[in-house]
């Protein structure tokens, strides 16, 4: 178990990542779309710099984990996740839709969130699946709907 001081430095980790990674990964909205990039797509504009300095913006994430003493083996998977992005970015045009859509500083957060959770020994807060329950209710009353006509 925890020290509940540890517990403290974890959540305050988690809080800088999640800001950390929104404006990285998902700060913009595309109108009249789900999709959201953040600023490390549009610093890849710009060849070779952009997606260095991406992969430079990339180690913060990597620090606050070796900061938290995570495993050797959650590193070495954001490390993997930080690569990916940098050399997929190098793809010109192709790259650039990468780097909006794989997201390694999301992934890494996610990464190092399970684990801190695993060393907690707690499970993280999962979201009611709203969007789930109304479009299998939907379904449901359709094809019941469907049953009744077929029937009458």
């Amino acid at each position: 178990m925890s020290s509940p001081a540890d517990r403290e430095l974890h959540e305050q980790t988690l809080e800088r990542l999640d800001r950390f990674s929104f404006w990285t990964d998902s700060n913009f909205r595309v109108p009249f779309t789900g999709f959201r990039f953040g600023l490390s797509p549009l610093i890849g504009l710009v060849p070779v710099i952009g997606d260095a300095v991406g992969l430079v913006l990339s180690l913060y994430v990597l620090r606050e984990a070796r900061r938290v003493r995570a495993s050797r083996g959650v590193q070495l998977r954001m490390i993997r996740n930080m690569l990916i992005e940098f050399v997929g970015g190098l793809i010109p045009v192709i790259g650039d839709a990468f780097d909006a859509i794989y997201k390694a500083n999301t992934r890494n957060t996610e990464l190092l969130r399970v684990w801190l959770h695993e060393q907690l020994e707690t499970t993280p807060k999962k979201p009611f699946p709203w969007w789930t329950l109304i479009w299998l209710s939907a379904l449901i009353a359709g094809l019941f709907a469907l049953l009744l006509v077929a029937l009458l």
